[in-house]
């Protein structure tokens, strides 16, 4: 085998983080990064603030191999620390606001995190917490324009923008090994501690550079490109935003990242920004659409990527029906995210409106370098006939390699040498892969296994449904059956409120049994009507806990 020799003075180019920043400093320095409405950076100011933000870094003590927290709402400064902490060396923790004080105690004191950028409004958490944390020795303080300064708190080494301000920029950040760890965040499951889940300089990179060759490729619509106005609505401490905010950077689109979510303001961001690119989870798409002012804006412009739970046929048509291009996407958080997108091919441009939603509501194709797979409990592939399920492995070059400090479960993940992703699905002719359940999430009746996304999906077309999650609870006779917990619509398009009722739903159900759709034992025997779903603090359908509150 040959093999490629170099030139001692040539350039070996290691995949870092901070080579991400070339393209849009050479094409878009005068591009805009908008906070909230009010803060606008250029990106040459952007790569400013994180030359200044490396220098105080620097000067506070932190060094290569070092683990630094964030707490912090969607904003730019959570977007600098993307880019300055990594390129220093040392690791990104971006901690998950939302988990319980125990857990978010639990992630800081496992990741080693020994100094934590901390918004101000989480100051009493961290009241609650900081003295079972004594590796955390050093804290900046985080705070909005708006916000009336006060004293810093004990222990406090600034404030960010006064060290900013005072901070020595650094001239150039060092180059380094491109497998040096960049980021490190935590997954909760279902059972046990959260799970530190970590990749290296080289897998953000190379995630950014397929997403963004798979956001490029449809022939129309569905894409993300450099005249789109780009605006997050995935908490940044989730897997990266998805990556996302790497794609756009590199890019060098105009960002707005709007803090805290608020579903007016968010509204007022679209319309005043002039958004046309997003991704959230179905449940803040639906809190968007509702928001009181969402009735009179317009949404045509706006491209919205759908994932961390299934997209329904009831949202995807609400969301058409508002002139909004939306389509599924699929990933986990150890895997980047990005795994498949369901975009429109280019020979099925002219679907009917049915089969529109259907296709973009498909889990969708692998994106670039991604090896998927549905298989047996053998690891033998099913066969690729939109019918045959198994469970969904993967092999892409962003995979987390292994979870922090956990080899077991590490072990488990990528035994046989494929990561297992716990999904069950299967795969069609064209390519396109249907997620049908979680593996734990099954709901296995009178001897069939019976999916409770397709449940759901069908369930949300009903007229009266606003949201539907649907969980097995035990039955004597036959095993278990589905039960739909239900939100109604509350909109005067909902038709009258007796139609929520079992009987209209399973009235429903019983079209698709009649079309060989579903199997007469996913037509449930009754049905939950709640207030809202419980959701975990990603925003996915927490079924766990609708398992212990609902199963008698």
């Amino acid at each position: 085998m040959n093999t490629i020799s170099s030139t001692p003075s040539a350039y070996a180019y290691p995949l870092l983080i901070k080579q991400l920043l070339s393209a849009p400093l050479a094409i878009a320095p005068e591009q805009e990064i908008v906070y909230r409405g009010v803060i606008r950076h250029s990106y040459r100011q952007f790569n400013d603030r994180i030359h200044q933000l490396g220098g105080a870094l620097s000067a506070s003590g932190i060094n290569a191999g070092d683990t630094v927290a964030v707490m912090d709402w969607d904003s730019h400064r959570y977007l600098e620390c993307y880019f300055a902490i990594p390129m220093l060396g040392a690791t990104l923790m971006t901690a998950n606001v939302r988990l319980s004080p125990t857990e978010i105690e639990y992630c800081l004191h496992h990741s080693g995190a020994n100094t934590l950028l901390i918004h101000a409004d989480f100051l009493p958490l961290l009241a609650q917490i900081k003295a079972r944390l004594p590796n955390l020795s050093r804290f900046i303080l985080l705070r909005d324009h708006d916000t009336a300064p006060a004293p810093l708190p004990a222990n406090f080494v600034g404030e960010y923008e006064a060290m900013l301000a005072a901070a020595t920029p650094i001239g150039e950040f060092p180059e380094f090994d491109e497998n040096t760890r960049a980021t490190t965040f935590y997954t909760t499951g279902t059972t046990g501690d959260p799970k530190g889940v970590q990749f290296s300089h080289r897998q953000l990179v190379l995630h950014t550079l397929g997403a963004c060759s798979a956001l490029a490729m449809p022939s129309q619509g569905q894409r993300f490109h450099q005249g789109d106005v780009y605006l997050p609505l995935t908490p940044m401490f989730h897997v990266h935003a998805w990556g996302i905010p790497f794609v756009a950077t590199m890019m060098g689109v105009k960002q707005v990242y709007p803090g805290r979510y608020v579903p007016d303001a968010i509204v007022d961001l679209i319309q005043n920004e002039k958004v046309t690119f997003s991704h959230c989870v179905p449940t803040v798409l639906q809190m968007v659409l509702q928001a009181a002012n969402a009735a009179a804006a317009d949404f045509s412009r706006w491209k919205v990527v759908v994932g961390g739970s299934a997209l329904t046929a009831g949202l995807c048509g609400a969301a058409r029906a508002r002139g909004i291009d939306i389509f599924a996407g699929y990933g986990m958080s150890e895997t980047c995210p990005i795994l498949a997108l369901a975009q429109i091919p280019p020979d099925a441009e002219n679907l009917s409106d049915e089969a529109d939603i259907a296709t973009r509501t498909l889990t969708g194709r692998p994106v670039p370098l991604v090896q998927l797979r549905v298989v047996d409990a053998d690891m033998r592939d099913k066969p690729h006939d939109g019918r045959s399920v198994g469970e969904v492995v993967v092999r892409a070059p962003w995979l987390t390699q292994a979870y922090l400090g956990k080899a077991e479960a590490s072990a488990k993940l990528w035994e046989g040498g494929w990561l297992h992703t716990q999904d069950i699905g299967h795969l069609g002719a064209q390519g396109f892969l249907r997620i049908t359940d979680r593996m734990k999430d099954v709901i296995k009746s009178g001897g069939e296994w019976i999916s409770s996304l397709q449940i759901e999906y069908l369930i949300s077309q009903h007229p009266a449904v606003a949201e539907v999650a649907v969980i097995g609870i035990p039955d004597e006779k036959w095993g278990e059956r589905p039960l739909p917990i239900i939100v109604q619509k509350t909109s005067p398009d909902a038709g009258q409120t007796e139609q929520l009722t079992l009987a209209a739903i399973r009235a429903h159900m019983q079209k698709y049994v009649e079309q060989g759709i579903i199997s007469s034992y996913a037509v449930p025997d009754s049905i939950k009507r709640v207030d809202a779903i419980d959701k975990t603090s990603v925003g996915k359908a927490n079924k766990k806990l609708m398992r212990e509150k609902y199963v008698s």
